[in-house]
């Protein structure tokens, strides 16, 4: 299979299967037609607020739909998009910004940084309704203190302290910008309803849990794309995806399981690709019930055979890791490796009195079909903690769900979940599944904080670097978190549908075309 040139990346239920999900048959019929593409894809937005929850596994949806202020290439390279240019003050407390000046709405108005300021400055400053909760933006650009509009292309951010991170933010999770005018016009709930971007395609359809129908905006700034209509089906079960390319139901599925997409790949007419990408799958772990203890917590992680699992659910595609970052990325801490050993693990439990015979018990949450492998890997890993002394409960869990009991602070001992970072930067890896203050992090430690606080504020990079290369190793050593895999993506289509690979596992249709 082919690989990523970035440096640290190293059976069919055909109709059946379909139509148990209630797939009507004329909106299927449309895959076969020029110019239109099916696509099955795992995961549906929680809201068309694309400001409002930073779910790494939606963010090709919103990029359909929004524009961030910056953007990559297929190889990463950060990329102009509504910003044509930035530059930072000598002491980081500024940001300047110019925009373009040809961008409009998909309502026809024209995009300004008056948008931009209301995107990141006015809409997480305002008051939540009660029982509601605020934006992600309000915590991930909570060091802003205004932002200075000089002319319609032109802006000032100013910050409280040194924020190294924002330009990276402005490429990453929830950096969408939204129409201030139709927003305040219509209000949130219309817009949830009616979403308008400047992306390259407008919403004309959307049934919560089962359908996205996009139709290409022929006045996108950067050129009306190749596929003029894409219908994104919604299919969480990964044997219904797999059912629904190889009926041809579907010109693409996205996220099938690794076996099945090389069985699919050698079939006549369809390609599939098996790429490592900048995502990892990590253990979320708490100090909740049976991981109270730093020796359980720490057996835990010595008793999971990575290679094993990367055997056995990735082919081998996949890269085994410690730490909460990607190998070869600055924050990972390259000359530290905590090794696989049953026997250390059965030690640390007998040290707090437990072991086979006198099990600690735990829950164990996991996603089921939102990446390739999710459940079964789950429970290949309770498989291991049990021959140890670790019996562990595992449910399957909505990504929305884990989302909402990680900010209620009522996640179970372990999580394992897929997180993403397109950048490769530190920061969004530990900085903010380490940080205690992070509405990101599940593990709660005073000791962490201690050693990230004065990361985030640092605008040497070599320092915050080497910072956050000794958080992941402390982190590690102390059972805070664990790092399973660099993740993959697997993509298999049909040989007309040609399609653009991101090496951040993007799935950006206006980039594909079919013919």
């Amino acid at each position: 299979m082919p690989h990523s040139r970035r440096r640290f990346l190293k059976m069919t239920g055909g109709t059946a299967a379909l139509a148990a999900l209630g797939l009507p048959g004329s909106v299927l019929a449309q895959g076969a037609e020029a110019g239109q593409l099916i696509l099955a894809y795992p995961t549906d937005v929680p809201t068309w607020d694309p400001n409002a929850r930073s779910l790494a596994p939606v963010q090709s949806l919103y990029k359909c739909v929004f524009d961030q202020p910056l953007t990559q290439a297929p190889d990463l390279a950060v990329e102009p998009a509504l910003v044509t240019e930035y530059s930072f003050s000598d002491d980081g407390l500024s940001l300047d910004l110019t925009f373009r000046d040809d961008v409009l709405f998909h309502d026809g108005s024209k995009m300004t940084a008056e948008d931009f300021r209301y995107t990141f400055y006015e809409r997480p400053q305002q008051p939540v309704p009660e029982g509601g909760r605020r934006l992600d933006t309000a915590f991930l650009w909570r060091k802003v203190t205004d932002i200075a509009v000089t002319s319609p292309t032109t802006c000032t951010m100013t910050f409280s302290e040194p924020m190294p991170s924002a330009v990276t933010w402005l490429y990453f999770l929830c950096s969408y910008v939204v129409p201030k005018a139709y927003l305040e016009k219509v209000g949130l709930e219309e817009f949830q309803r009616a979403p308008v971007g400047t992306g390259p395609y407008k919403v004309v359809e959307y049934q919560q849990g089962s359908r996205i129908e996009l139709e290409a905006f022929a006045d996108y700034w950067n050129g009306k794309p190749a596929i003029d209509r894409v219908t994104i089906e919604i299919v969480r079960d990964p044997t219904a995806r797999v059912a629904a390319i190889e009926s041809r139901r579907a010109g693409a599925a996205i996220d099938v399981p690794v076996r099945e997409a090389d069985r699919l790949g050698q079939m006549p007419g369809l390609v599939s690709t098996i790429d490592p990408i900048a995502d990892i799958v990590l253990l979320q772990i708490t100090k909740n019930g049976g991981f109270k203890d730093d020796a359980v917590r720490l057996a835990a992680h010595y008793a999971i055979n990575k290679e094993a699992i990367n055997r056995a659910f990735f082919l081998g595609n996949a890269t085994p890791i410690d730490a909460p970052a990607a190998r070869g990325t600055p924050g990972y801490p390259e000359d530290f490796e905590l090794g696989y050993s049953e026997e250390k693990a059965i030690d640390l439990l007998a040290s707090v009195g437990y072991g086979p015979a006198n099990p600690v018990e735990i829950t164990f949450f996991t996603t089921n079909g939102v990446f390739p492998n999710d459940y079964d890997m789950a429970r290949a890993i309770a498989a291991m903690w049990q021959k140890v002394g670790i019996n562990a409960k595992v449910e399957a869990v909505e990504a929305s769900t884990y989302q909402e009991r990680l900010r209620a602070g009522t996640l179970p001992e372990a999580t394992m979940y897929q997180w993403g970072n397109a950048t490769g930067d530190p920061v969004m890896y530990a900085g903010y599944l380490l940080d205690p203050n992070s509405i990101f992090a599940a593990m709660k430690s005073e000791d962490l904080g201690e050693m990230i606080h004065p990361l985030l504020v640092e605008m040497d990079a070599d320092k915050r670097h080497a910072g956050y290369r000794a958080v992941n190793k402390f982190a590690v050593e102390h059972g805070y978190t664990i790092g399973i895999v660099q993740a993959v993506k697997t993509i298999v289509h049909e040989e007309r549908v040609h399609v653009t690979k991101y090496d951040n596992g993007w799935i950006l249709p206006a980039t594909w075309s079919i013919g």
